[in-house]
């Protein structure tokens, strides 16, 4: 997968009009630029062109570019189903992939849809489930399991000067030892959706959804630093095995290389199909890599004691070899 088609002086979604973006959507399509691919969809769901702009709003509206790593449509039901619980229908190369979703909730079946695609095609990069944040060049890795925080901790540094790669795919590119961005809306679930809010009120975020496979889904906007610069790689920097726990005191403690392996090679979506180029990968970031563990119950405190690792993290990132 390649990425990186955006052209020069492209409006972003947020400039053009409703009605050019559902054109756009109905005929040609919108290529969307997320870093490590590029997604090209096309929908005449009436729903779709609205929330998408929502959430992708400071993305260019690039009508037309050299290739798309994924062409994915998103439709409306037919027959009986366009009035008898109108359903949206999720396609890749001609295929319907995913049981429908409710005509209303057209975004979380093209987010979840897209990142089923990326973590069976993205085989060129290791693919850690990770959020995955940059400063100084360098990236903050976070990998972890459902349930552990680990979106509403990405979306939270977000919001407070870290540039956003990924919430769902750490993506390290074994040919140049560095992390590229899958930039995509950070999706929140249920509780986290409030938290976020509370802690960042001037987060852009989308439409809730209710009653999802999931939940309540709400989606946070990537801002237009990040957008703008999606093409950018991104250094090895810290790992950081987040766990949330209502009520719990801020901890954070120092991981050994030995306990950190598993915590990464279990939670990539193809360390088995990438073999030895997998093991060698994981290896490299964890003898690079300073990693600790995380139990935070709030996020402002999680967030001060990330920063206060912060300095370490660089200056033994520049000590080592780059």
């Amino acid at each position: 997968m390649t990425g990186a088609v955006t052209p020069r002086d492209v409006p972003a979604l947020l400039e053009i009009g409703s009605e050019r973006l559902d054109r756009m959507l109905a005929t040609t399509g919108l290529w969307l630029d997320i870093g490590a691919a590029t997604i090209r969809v096309r929908s005449d769901s009436p729903a779709f062109g609205t929330q998408l702009r929502a959430v992708y709003g400071y993305f260019p509206a690039i009508e037309n570019a050299p290739w798309a790593d994924l062409h994915v449509r998103i439709r409306k039901s037919t027959g009986v189903r366009r009035w008898l619980k109108p359903q949206a229908t999720f396609h890749c190369d001609g295929l319907q992939t995913f049981d429908p979703f409710p005509a209303a909730s057209p975004l979380p079946l093209f987010e979840w849809g897209c990142n089923w695609l990326i973590g069976r095609r993205l085989n060129d990069r290791l693919l850690l489930h990770a959020g995955a944040v940059e400063r100084d060049g360098f990236a903050l890795v976070l990998p972890a399991m459902p349930g552990s925080g680990k979106s509403t901790l990405t979306a939270a540094l977000s919001q407070r000067g870290w540039r956003l790669l990924s919430d769902e795919f750490g993506a390290y590119d074994p040919s140049v030892g560095m992390f590229q961005a899958v930039l995509k809306p950070i999706a929140l679930k249920n509780e986290s959706i409030a938290a976020v809010r509370r802690f960042a009120p001037g987060a852009v975020i989308g439409p809730e959804f209710p009653k999802t496979r999931k939940g309540t889904v709400a989606h946070v906007a990537p801002n237009s630093d990040a957008v703008m610069r999606c093409s950018e790689y991104a250094r090895p920097g810290a790992i950081v095995l987040p766990r949330w726990e209502a009520g719990a005191s801020t901890r954070l403690e120092p991981l050994t290389e030995s306990s950190v392996f598993p915590a990464l090679a279990f939670n990539a979506f193809n360390y088995s199909l990438l073999g030895g180029d997998g093991f060698r990968s994981v290896v490299r970031l964890v003898r690079q890599c300073l990693s600790w563990q995380l139990v935070y119950g709030d996020l402002e405190e999680a967030l001060g004691a990330l920063e206060s690792i912060w300095p370490r993290v660089l200056e033994h990132r520049m000590a080592g070899p780059l």
